[in-house]
């Protein structure tokens, strides 16, 4: 799964897609629904492919996070967010058991788990399983 050009907007709920870069100006499109808007250079925003999750020994990529997940679910959607606290916690020590509790909160591993879905309703996860198909058959 490529989450190049996938961003969070502090103060927006879902993600975002970059889908033209100006001077200082970079105009998204919502993964959820789809309305374009103007992101300006004093707008905070965080790439996808730049962000960690904490254990004791490293800091694991959000990607092999989703990587794991899809695997897990065998590119299915996963665990609501919703979830009760023990049960996504429960789950994401299954799917990395040596993540930093001190460190990760329950808050960022439910926006991991929403963000897995609203990318996999967006058909990034299942493009990825096909890639990984048509290759294997190369």
């Amino acid at each position: 799964m490529d989450l190049k050009g996938i961003i969070n907007i502090s103060g927006k709920s879902g993600l975002f897609k970059i889908i033209s870069e100006g001077k200082n100006l970079l105009v998204v499109e919502s993964l959820v629904d789809g309305k374009k808007s103007p992101l300006h250079s004093s707008n905070q925003a965080t790439l996808l492919e730049e962000i960690g999750v904490y254990t004791y020994e490293d800091t694991k990529p959000l990607q092999d996070i989703f990587n794991i997940i899809a695997k897990k679910e065998d590119g299915k959607q996963t665990i609501s967010h919703k979830s009760s606290k023990n049960e996504l916690e429960k789950y994401f020590r299954e799917i990395l058991n040596n993540y930093d509790e001190d460190r990760v909160y329950t808050s960022d591993i439910k926006r991991i788990f929403q963000w897995y879905n609203i990318i996999h309703k967006k058909g990034l996860i299942q493009e990825e399983n096909k890639k990984k198909t048509s290759n294997h058959k190369i």
